[in-house]
């Protein structure tokens, strides 16, 4: 894992797994999953606008951590610690949630846990950047380790 890097492509552990789990994935299904995040990441344009809302945003103070489907980006420190997580499922660029009742919007489409963006959907990038400024207003708390 890589903290305080300007690159958001994904490196690191599937989804955050266990050990076992990790033990276990074949390495050349990690180095597949790794690639098809950093393709969706790229294409979907998600990278780059983590980045900008990094930089002008908050200054560049936050930080991204780097897992095989994804990046969680965090920010605040203590009782103010926030992040937004993405993950990538096959073609599905997907932002992790607050646990809530579904959404009834037809897109993001929603499970209760993830807002999900098909490849129809992620391409059009003002509805990528709706959802990440959906979760940036209203990011997933962290408890504190202090």
């Amino acid at each position: 894992m890589s903290q305080h890097d300007d690159d958001v492509s994904p490196q690191g552990t599937a989804s955050l797994p266990t050990e076992t789990d990790i033990d276990q994935v074949d390495p050349k299904q990690r180095q597949a999953i790794r690639e098809n995040a950093r393709r969706v990441i790229r294409e979907s344009g998600i990278g780059e606008m983590l980045q900008t809302l990094n930089r002008n945003a908050l200054q560049g103070r936050g930080w991204f951590e780097e897992y095989d489907s994804g990046v969680i980006f965090k920010w605040g420190t203590g009782f103010t610690r926030r992040h937004i997580w993405v993950d990538i499922s096959s073609d599905l660029l997907r932002f992790r949630l607050r646990p809530h009742i579904r959404c009834s919007a037809p897109v993001p489409l929603c499970d209760g846990e993830y807002h999900s963006l098909t490849p129809p959907m992620w391409r059009q990038r003002g509805t990528v950047l709706h959802e990440l400024h959906r979760n940036y207003e209203h990011p997933v708390a962290e408890t504190s380790e202090d």
